[in-house]
């Protein structure tokens, strides 16, 4: 017998657990002993907050982040191998969605195990449902590249691609880089491109604003500084 692999989702910035996580996904979190995390600090205050009905050092939780090794992948997998169930968790939102998780979970489909994604917040869907952006159609670019001509390059074919295939183009940057990407955006994109920024999801501070780069150009600029962001836009 095979342990089953159990993605758990967590929230997206501070605040109660019960708030964004069902019942039964709470449950089956405190039932765990044995987990894969981003970083184990963060994990830690995780597990605490939804009641973990043993004491958090008597639980295992093993690394997988950018700097595990790839041969290292296998003896993450141990637990399950013994029958064991596993958790893995990101350190915000769905885990193996622009997540290093998603290498874990694909050795384990490569090992027939049972992969049983859960219920929680996706920072993706949540702010594609509220952008009033094109949800029929739709990618995720993940981060786009740093360096001014390359970031540029990036914008135009994104809104090229949006254009042509009438698709939702999503992206997300580390937050101190927001005003960045969002300059950027402005200065290259045409003034018809909606863009949709979605700021601190399901959090008190959360903000949801679409607008044409044309009207985004004559606003005060968002105070989105250091805060978690989707950017979205359709040209």
């Amino acid at each position: 017998m095979r342990g089953s692999l159990y993605l758990i989702p967590v929230p997206l910035g501070p605040g109660k657990c019960e708030a964004v996580l069902p019942p039964a996904v709470l449950e089956q979190v405190r039932q765990l002993r044995h987990f894969v995390v981003e970083h184990a600090r963060t994990a830690r205050a995780f597990l605490k907050a939804v009641g973990m009905p043993v004491p958090i050092q008597e639980l295992s939780l093993s690394e997988l982040n950018e700097h595990t090794r790839k041969e290292a992948l296998e003896t993450l997998l141990a637990p399950l191998l013994q029958g064991l169930d596993l958790g893995l968790l990101s350190e915000a939102g769905c885990p193996a969605v622009a997540d290093p998780g998603a290498e874990l979970v694909a050795l384990a489909q490569a090992r027939s195990i049972r992969v049983i994604p859960m219920i929680g917040p996706s920072s993706l869907l949540l702010a594609l449902m509220a952008s009033g952006l094109d949800g029929q159609r739709f990618a995720f670019h993940g981060y786009l590249p740093a360096k001014e001509e390359e970031r540029r390059q990036a914008i135009k074919q994104l809104e090229n691609e949006s254009r042509k295939l009438r698709q939702t183009q999503l992206c997300i940057e580390t937050p101190y880089r927001n005003e960045a990407l969002f300059e950027a955006l402005l200065q290259h994109g045409q003034p018809s491109t909606r863009l949709c920024l979605a700021t601190d999801l399901t959090l008190p501070t959360e903000s949801i604003r679409t607008m044409s780069l044309g009207d985004w150009r004559r606003q005060p600029p968002p105070d989105f500084e250091r805060r978690p962001t989707v950017f979205l836009l359709l040209a």
